[in-house]
Parts: C-alpha cells; sequence; structure tokens
C-alpha cells in the first residue's frame, strides 16, 4: 500500500506545474480524503522525507528535493593527484581537486558535479567532484615488479607488488596474484587489471602479470618501459610481416602502363643524412612564361598497403611512426617503408604526384594530381643542399654540378612561397628543437640543436605546397575528404597572450579576443632578437589549439591557409596514406555510393588519427624528459645561465639554453616572502619587491635530477635586475591566504592592462554553468 502511494505522490508531483504541495492538496489530487487513506498518506510522506524522497518548506508543505546535474565527461589526471574533465571539446575544463577525484584515472569517462562555477570576471575555471566513475580507460599497467617473501606470500595470498612507470599513476601500487605469469624481483611487467582502486582502500590496484618486457637493468628498458605504458605496440603480428614478405623487391614500369612515366626527369630526395625511409621526391624548373614548376611526388603507400588488409589494419590502429631517442617505431614494417616504398635513387618507383604551376607571387596557375612511376637521380641531404645554397660551397657545387642549376631555382620558389605565405599571415615560431645524443647503451651524452637551413625549410615549402594543393582540389569537388585543421585560439588563452605581450610594451589591436595569425606574426617579429623573445614564443605556442584531423574544412590557423591537409607522408602517418586511397578510389570511381561511402568511414579515421598522434606526441616528449633529466644527473652541482620560461604559484621554471627546464621552487627563495602574480606572471617579494618574470636570465645550480621521477630542480644563484612590479592599496588586496592580489597589481603601461578588463566583461559563461541552473529541479528519477 505505502509504495503505491508513495509512487503516486511522486507521479502526481511530478506531473505538476506546482513546486510545493499541503497535505490536503495531495490527498485531494490523488483522492485519498476519507479519514483511513489520509493516515496512510501521512504515515507515507513521513517515510519518504526519511529516505529524502520528499522535504518540507519552512511553511509545512511537501516538495520534490532538487537534485543536481550530473555531466559526463573524460578526466584527465595530473601526476600530482588533482585532473580536469573535458565535457565539451569547445568549452573550458572542468578542475577536479585531488581528494575529489575518487581515484579516477588518466581517460576515464566520469561524471561530475559542478561545485563551484566558473567566474570569468575574476578568470577562475569551473570546479567539480567526481561522483561516479562509468568506463574505466586503463586495463593494463606497465612496472617494476618487487617479489613478496614467502611469508608475505602465504599470508597474502599475493605473489608482489608493481609500481606503475605511467607518471599519471604516481602514487598507485599494483597487489599481482600468483594466477599469471610469476616473474622475478626487478621485473618489468605488463599486469592485467582485474580490481581497480577504491576509496575506503587506498590507492592500490590488483592484478594478474600477464607478460615479462624484460629486466629493469637492461638497456632501453627505460624507454621501453615508457612506450609500452603508452600502449604503443612495438613487434608487427605475424600476419602483417607475412603481407610485407609476399611484396616483391622491384617493380616493372612495363606492368605500369596506366601511371603516367616520369622516368627520365630530374627528380631528387632532399633528407637527413640518417633517413632510409624516403617517401618525397622534387623536381623544380624555370617555365618559358617565367612561372616555375614544382613537381612534389610521393611515395605510393597505398598501392601496396590495400583497404581491409593486415597491413592497413595494423597501420590504422597505429596511427603514425613514433620517433624516438634512440629508435623508431614504425607504423609499416620496415620492409616496405626502407624498401620498395622509399623513393632510393635510379631505381622505379610508384608515386602519387602533384605537378604545380607558380607564378611569380607564390600563387598556383595550375595543378595536376596523378599517380606516376618515377626514378629519383640523387639522395641529396639538407647538409649538402646548404652548403650549396647558404654557404656556396666549392667542393659541393663541383660535386652536384649537373643539379646545381635546378637547386638555385629551387631556392628562388622557396623564398617566392616563403614570401606569399607570410602576406598571408602564416605564423613562423622561433623553436629550438634539440636533438639527445646518447650512447649504445642509451645513456644520454650531449644535447644538440637541429639546425634549419634552407634546406629544411625549402622542403618545408614545398610539401606545404602540395598539402594545400590536394586540400583545396577536392574541398572545391566537394568529395568527402580528411584534413588537417587548426582553429583560432580560444579567447581566454589569446587574451592572457595580449595581456602578457602588452606589459613587454607591445599593443594588439582585437575584437572580441580574436587575433588574425598576420598580427601574431607581426609581434613575433617586433620581439626577435630580444630577450624575451623565446617566452613570448613559448606562450604563444602554448596559447594555441591542437591541430587535428577532421573530415569538415576549418582552415589551417597557424599556416593561415584556407584549405589543408596531409599528402606527403604515408610511410609515416596514416591520413596521408587514406589521403592517397581517397585520389585513387574518386578518380576510379567517383559516384555518390562511394562518396556516401567514404563520408561514412572519415570521421572515425580522422579522429582515431588524432588520438593516435597525441599518444605518440606524449610519448615522445616523456622520452625526451627522462633522457634529458638522465643528462643533468650527471651535473648535479654545476651552474648554468638560463632564462624564466614560466611562472606559477609554488615557483618558477628555468630552461636552459639546451633546452632543459627545470623548476626553483617557492621554498628555496629565502629572501623574502613572495606573492604570485598570474596577470603578470610574476612572484614579487613582500618586503623587497624583489621580481621574478618571465624572459628574465638568471644563473642557476643544479640541486636534483631524477630521471625516475623526470624531476630536475634549480636553485638560484643570481638573477639580473628587472622593473618591479607596482602595488597599490596593500590593505585592499587582501583576500584568503594572499595579502595581494594580482588584480591591483599596475605597472608603467597599464593600457593593455586595461584593454584586456574591459574584455572580461563581456565573456561568455560555458554552456554548463547554465545547465546546471536549468536542471537542479530534476530529481534522479527524471535524470
Amino acid at each position: 500500500m505505502k509504495e503505491t502511494i508513495k509512487s503516486k505522490v511522486i507521479d502526481f508531483m511530478e506531473a505538476s506545474t506546482k513546486k510545493s504541495f499541503s497535505l490536503e492538496q495531495i490527498a485531494e489530487g490523488l483522492g485519498l480524503q476519507s479519514g483511513t487513506d489520509f493516515k496512510a498518506l501521512v504515515k507515507t510522506i513521513s517515510t519518504m522525507e526519511q529516505e529524502k524522497s520528499v522535504i518540507f518548506t519552512k511553511k509545512g508543505k511537501v516538495k520534490l528535493p532538487q537534485m543536481k546535474l550530473l555531466l559526463e565527461g573524460t578526466f584527465r589526471r595530473n601526476e600530482r593527484g588533482f585532473g580536469f574533465v573535458t565535457i565539451d571539446p569547445e568549452e573550458d575544463d572542468v578542475f577536479i581537486p585531488k581528494e575529489q577525484t575518487l581515484l579516477a584515472l588518466d581517460g576515464d569517462t566520469v561524471a561530475i558535479d559542478i561545485t563551484q562555477p566558473a567566474d570569468p570576471f575574476r578568470e577562475k575555471g569551473a570546479e567539480g567532484k567526481v561522483v561516479e566513475i562509468r568506463q574505466r580507460q586503463v586495463t593494463q599497467i606497465v612496472g617494476e615488479f618487487s617479489l613478496f617473501s614467502e611469508e608475505e606470500i602465504q599470508e597474502t595470498q599475493l605473489y608482489g607488488v608493481v609500481v606503475p612507470k605511467d607518471k599519471k599513476l604516481s602514487g598507485f601500487r599494483v597487489l599481482v596474484s600468483d594466477e599469471g605469469v610469476r616473474p622475478t624481483d626487478g621485473s618489468i611487467v605488463i599486469v592485467e587489471i582485474t580490481h581497480y582502486p577504491e576509496i575506503e582502500y587506498g590507492m592500490t590496484f590488483e592484478g594478474i602479470v600477464k607478460q615479462v618486457i624484460g629486466y629493469k637493468d637492461d638497456p632501453g628498458m627505460d624507454i621501453l618501459s615508457i612506450v609500452i605504458a603508452n600502449g604503443i605496440t612495438t613487434k608487427f603480428p605475424e600476419d602483417v610481416l607475412a603481407q610485407a614478405d609476399e611484396v616483391p623487391d622491384i617493380i616493372d614500369p612495363a606492368d605500369f602502363l596506366d601511371r603516367r612515366n616520369l622516368i627520365g626527369q630530374e627528380i631528387v630526395t632532399i633528407d637527413g643524412e640518417d633517413a632510409k625511409d624516403l617517401d618525397d621526391a622534387i623536381t623544380v624548373r624555370r617555365l618559358d612564361n617565367g612561372n616555375y614548376f614544382l613537381g612534389v611526388h610521393i611515395a605510393d603507400v597505398s598501392y601496396y598497403v590495400t583497404q581491409g588488409s593486415p597491413l592497413d589494419r595494423e597501420a590504422f590502429e597505429r596511427g603514425t611512426s613514433v620517433y624516438l631517442t634512440d629508435r623508431v617505431i614504425p607504423m609499416i614494417p620496415q620492409r616496405l617503408s626502407n624498401g620498395i616504398c622509399s623513393l632510393n635513387p635510379n631505381v622505379p618507383r610508384l608515386a602519387m604526384s602533384c605537378e604545380m604551376e607558380i607564378d611569380s607571387t607564390g600563387k598556383i596557375v595550375q595543378y595536376d594530381i596523378f599517380e606516376s612511376v618515377i626514378q629519383t637521380t640523387a639522395r641529396m641531404t639538407y647538409t649538402a643542399l646548404n652548403a650549396i645554397l647558404d654557404e656556396e660551397d666549392p667542393e659541393t657545387i663541383e660535386k652536384y654540378a649537373s643539379l646545381v642549376p635546378m637547386f638555385k631555382e629551387m631556392g628562388e620558389l622557396h623564398h617566392i612561397l616563403e614570401e606569399m605565405r607570410k602576406r598571408r599571415g602564416a605564423v613562423t615560431f622561433e623553436d629550438n628543437e634539440a636533438k639527445i645524443v646518447v650512447d649504445e647503451e642509451g645513456h644520454p651524452l650531449d644535447i644538440v640543436f637541429r639546425e634549419r637551413g634552407v634546406g629544411e625549410r625549402l622542403i618545408e615549402s614545398f610539401m606545404l605546397a602540395a598539402n594545400e594543393t590536394v586540400a583545396q582540389h577536392f574541398n572545391q569537388k566537394k568529395f568527402p575528404f580528411i584534413y588537417r585543421i587548426h582553429e583560432e585560439p580560444k579567447e581566454e588563452k589569446i587574451r592572457r597572450f595580449i595581456d602578457f605581450a602588452s606589459i613587454l610594451g607591445i599593443v594588439v589591436q582585437n575584437k572580441k579576443g580574436s587575433v588574425d595569425p598576420k598580427t601574431l606574426q607581426a609581434i613575433i617579429k617586433e620581439v626577435s632578437g630580444r630577450p624575451e623573445s623565446l617566452v613570448l614564443n613559448t606562450m604563444l605556442l602554448r596559447s594555441m589549439q591542437q591541430a587535428k584531423y577532421l573530415e569538415d574544412n576549418y582552415g589551417h590557423y597557424g599556416l593561415a591557409a584556407e584549405y589543408y591537409t596531409h599528402f606527403t607522408s604515408p610511410i609515416r602517418r596514416y591520413p596521408d596514406l587514406i589521403v592517397h586511397r581517397l585520389i585513387r578510389s574518386y578518380q576510379q570511381n567517383p559516384s555518390e555510393e562511394n562518396q556516401a561511402y567514404w563520408a561514412e568511414e572519415l570521421p572515425e579515421i580522422a579522429f582515431h588519427s588524432s588520438q593516435m598522434e597525441r599518444r605518440a606526441v606524449t610519448t615522445e616528449r616523456e622520452v625526451d624528459a627522462l633522457k634529458k633529466a638522465e643528462f643533468m644527473a650527471d651535473h648535479v652541482g654545476e651552474e648554468f645561465d638560463g632564462v624564466i620560461s614560466s611562472v606559477l604559484k609554488f615557483g618558477f621554471f628555468v630552461e636552459l639554453p639546451n633546452t632543459i627546464e627545470g623548476l626553483i621552487h617557492m621554498n628555496t627563495l629565502r629572501q623574502d616572502y613572495f606573492h604570485y602574480f598570474e596577470n603578470h606572471l610574476a612572484l614579487v617579494g613582500e618586503r623587497t619587491g624583489t621580481t621574478f618574470k618571465l624572459g628574465q636570465k638568471v644563473r642557476i645550480k643544479v640541486t636534483k635530477s631524477d630521471p625516475e621521477t623526470r624531476e630536475i630542480d634549480f636553485e638560484l644563484v643570481d638573477a639580473e635586475p628587472v622593473a618591479p612590479i607596482v602595488m597599490r592599496d596593500r590593505k585592499q588586496n587582501k583576500t584568503n591566504n594572499q595579502k595581494t592580489t594580482h588584480q591591483n597589481v599596475i605597472v608603467d603601461d597599464t593600457k593593455g592592462n586595461k584593454e584586456g578588463k574591459g574584455k572580461k566583461k563581456g565573456k561568455k559563461k560555458p554552456f554548463y554553468i547554465s545547465a546546471v541552473k536549468k536542471n537542479r529541479k530534476k530529481t534522479d528519477r527524471k535524470k
């Protein structure tokens, strides 16, 4: 009877537009007005109040409780325990404090409740807590195994414990049962998770060892552990290798009469000395009308990696080749990438070609995209080309005398294309790309810079031209296609960059937080050569959105290109292979049915390729961080000059000329108590006014470098004097635990800051703040 009345009460209240009801109104609405029925109703309402399925107002009326709206998203865990949840890629992430994560793991799908809405006026994002873990992403863990004693094994019925190698699992441990493989102490193993951590039992997994990778002190095991921890496969399946072995070592041009035969043209490859997979070749010549002819010929990998084959399946899963300090994990087997698909000199090869006619302004006036057979005449290196074009080295010029005229024309065309990109606003960053040199054991010996001469930039110009041409061609035909897009920076991030630029005296005119690429290009040019140039470039890079693959064309912001794709590296990138496959597919069958097929297939390919690219980048960065920490471990106690590269509440990072970064923690700055001013990215001493800010030159001493955690600590030795940040209204600045806040920091050039503050008022609140307010009234049942 009570359950029936309870359900009727809830249904009645949910169906009504009224928010609260007297007992009499509920009784009348349900037809329970007799003495017996009314008494049963009162008892039921009393029980429902205890269960918290209804509540009483101050006026004694009954209402349904207001339930909080739960939002679903992907959790990203920081190694320090806190995390962020992405609800919508177009909105800011929600911050989750360490104690509110419910021990969610990186990549988990979680339900969260917003505990603190975003405050656009104070530039504070939303904060929340995880209330439910709906889907686990981590299913296996790589780590170092420690064997329990016989006594512990008998007592716990467990065989040992594994410490994860993944930094994002810092603090977690995996208890291993004796059911699976029984590794020796110190082994690096893969554990399959059987039980996930729970709040009441702490940060402990349970699992079964499925595979022993090797021993912790084996050469290269440190890198291999990172690779496998990121889910990257190092070995090809047997069926993939078997298919690769079936591919012939040579081709006969007579077998490909349907392809355009370009054998006999002067076509060259230009790569680094250590490159083995030569997937692009070029030719350039001056035409009678004064224009330039550019031929870009790319290895036709899609001819051998056929759709739906084992090779194709594996290439899709990997998505990209991964380039690490001492090894490459290829996307396709080396028998193909270094063999029949590599455009080695003086042997026929199948290619996908894009020939272009380019005028003196860099405009492509004609083009053709087709399947071809080519034979490169020389395997050039960047070093040799730079010696010819940059250094005019007589010996190198003589060695390649027959090709030098073409190289000169290549240089001319490159400068035309480069100037064209500058005019339209392409953003060129001054980046410091470093190469870590290791010995045979994998120990880092040195860190050297990769210099980008005219040879490297020339190839980049020609590849960009081909990529844009192919993208524009298929976009104008309105065929389903895969694009490489780079969206405009988010308003909040670009505003922070503008605020910082204004501190340096650079005034940026912008509307509604939007800045076109040409404006950013001008900023980079203005600070070029100044001490803060590197820091401003770094900040701008951090302000940019990630480029990704998509089936819709949104252009490429950084290149200021209306159309862009990846066509030129099918040996190492799956989207490029797909672009080649699309070219062949549409040439053979442009029907609506074929277009519909690709329209359905491409979204998943684009999304997965973007995910695999990010996985590869993460792995490459983790390996670099490991080797850099290992390198600096040999230099503990030594002093170096550097530049402050980022400033945080707990200290600041210093970047050395070799690109290594280390932390100077706030606790080591004993000369004063320092406050953090976010608007100026600076720490300011309360008593002395001593200031540490971005771009400031400092001298440091290395105090700690731990390859295991990849953390490097510095100690401040000296710092160049900088103009102090003037603080005013100290008494009015007290808030929480801080005596001053960044809102009241004033510098001489305040114009830029005022412009920045003016923008805050117009900032749109994230969608989920209004969504929460609108849905607070929903019950668990309705949700």
